[in-house]
């Protein structure tokens, strides 16, 4: 058999198409609009709230340490919100792209327009970690602006230790804070994708993923597991913050690197080699 004249694999379901498919659904806007939402939303808290009058070593808590600075909050609130409002959004956004065309029984026809099988995952894929990558690092910038008007510019102070970082010097190791963020969700982000190409059930596949990261995070907190807690996806979560210490520190960030994108690179693959077996009925 020929294939038709004009037919070309390489130009179906072009990115562009996608990025704009997603963009116009409800989740992505009311996602972003809640990210972005979330800084202002503590300013106030802060603002309005008690003040705390904790001294000694409580006070150098991050939480403690939120209104010192800009840079001080941002930190403060990527801390509370990379647990799990950041994993419901890559969940969201990987979890849902697949799953959703299942749902609404149009999944077979993009395969019969002929959408090569591989394509096809690899375009939503790049789409949804794009909207994932920017979901991530829409947070820590807003918190910055936000931080920067409500307590102004200046150093930061490092928790546990109340050093003090000038801020021009700090800066560039914001950067390697989002970037770290976004490599300790690719886990996440996986684990959707591939329940996204078994299911057709987009709520199933984001639950999934966050059911999962949940689970990690108790066994995480199970001292009997001793070093089995290390090769947990969640036990680095927190090792963005060796990046603010006075001496910055690869060491926990590498480890966790490895494990996240090890983990993220066999569920693709799995993902990928399942999708292009499986009967598509929906």
């Amino acid at each position: 058999m020929t294939a038709a004249t004009g037919y070309a694999p390489n130009r179906t379901l072009p990115l562009r198409v996608e990025i704009v498919r997603q963009f116009k659904r409800r989740r992505t806007i009311v996602a972003f609009g809640l990210l972005l939402a979330l800084p202002w939303i503590l300013v106030i808290a802060f603002q309005f709230g008690p003040q705390s009058n904790a001294q000694g070593q409580s006070a150098l808590r991050i939480s403690d340490l939120a209104t010192a600075s800009g840079l001080n909050f941002a930190a403060f609130a990527l801390s509370v919100s990379a647990s799990f409002l950041l994993v419901v959004a890559v969940a969201l956004f990987c979890g849902d792209t697949v799953s959703s065309e299942a749902n609404w029984s149009s999944l077979r026809y993009l395969l019969a327009a002929p959408v090569p099988r591989d394509r096809l995952l690899r375009q939503k894929l790049i789409v949804a970690l794009g909207y994932s990558a920017a979901a991530v690092i829409c947070l820590p910038l807003m918190a910055l602006l936000a931080g920067t008007l409500a307590f102004g510019w200046d150093d930061i102070q490092v928790p546990g230790t109340g050093e003090t970082i000038p801020a021009f010097d700090v800066l560039p190791r914001f950067g390697i804070v989002i970037a770290y963020a976004l490599v300790s969700q690719l886990v996440v982000a996986a684990v959707a994708f591939l329940v996204s190409t078994m299911t057709d059930s987009p709520l199933g596949a984001v639950g999934g993923a966050v059911g999962l990261w949940i689970v990690c995070t108790i066994l995480q907190a199970v001292e009997a597991l001793g070093v089995l807690r290390e090769f947990l996806p969640t036990f680095w979560n927190n090792a963005w913050l060796d990046a603010l210490a006075p001496e910055l520190d690869w060491s926990g960030m590498a480890k966790g690197a490895s494990i996240s994108i090890t983990y993220a690179a066999i569920l693709i693959a799995v993902a990928f080699r399942r999708f292009r077996r499986k009967d598509v009925v929906s």
